[in-house]
């Protein structure tokens, strides 16, 4: 019996099934049967299929251990907040409502000595996200004299411009001038 796997169906010698480009499940358990079942062998059903051969091997080795379920991505990354735990931020609200000065490296040193592994930069985020944030004064960029208008410090450095340099030579005192 001829069967031939392709990236989109399985085509065998009475029709074909089809195989749907978005389906990662059926694209995945396509791979492992022509790299198993194939003439061409896993590295080539890896790479046609977009893979690399450790995932090949990966993706067998849960598909041998929980099925086809094995197949199904799973989201990477930290599942939950194990810093920034539910009792870190109510300490971190309740230091900032006790003092409204208090910095948020203080904040998290109190943390740190009450053995709660926080950061600096999660106390601003935790800061932020509560909208407890500091306000800090603007700094005017420009000078108050440029913004009335006074012209003089303009007019005293356009002169200090157009003076000529002074002669780094010593004259004598008799060299007349």
């Amino acid at each position: 019996m001829v069967f031939e796997i392709k990236t989109d169906a399985f085509i065998g010698p009475h029709g074909s099934l089809s195989i749907d480009t978005n389906d990662e499940v059926a694209r995945k358990f396509a791979m492992l049967v022509k790299g198993e079942c194939g003439l061409e062998g896993p590295s080539r059903a890896a790479e046609e299929f977009g893979f690399s051969r450790q995932r090949y091997f990966q993706l067998r080795t849960l598909f041998h251990k929980h099925g086809a379920a094995g197949l199904v991505s799973h989201q990477r990354g930290p599942k939950s907040n194990y810093r920034r735990t539910r009792e870190v931020v109510h300490q971190v609200v309740r230091y900032r409502f006790l003092d409204s000065n208090i910095s948020a490296e203080v904040i998290s040193q109190k943390l740190q000595q009450n053995n709660f592994s926080v950061s600096t930069r999660s106390v601003d985020r935790i800061l932020a996200d509560f909208g407890l944030q500091k306000k800090t004064l603007s700094v005017p960029t420009r000078s108050a004299a440029s913004v009335r208008g006074d012209l003089s410090d303009r007019k005293k450095k356009k002169n200090s411009a157009r003076r000529p340099p002074k002669s780094r030579t010593r004259r004598s005192p008799n060299a007349g001038g």
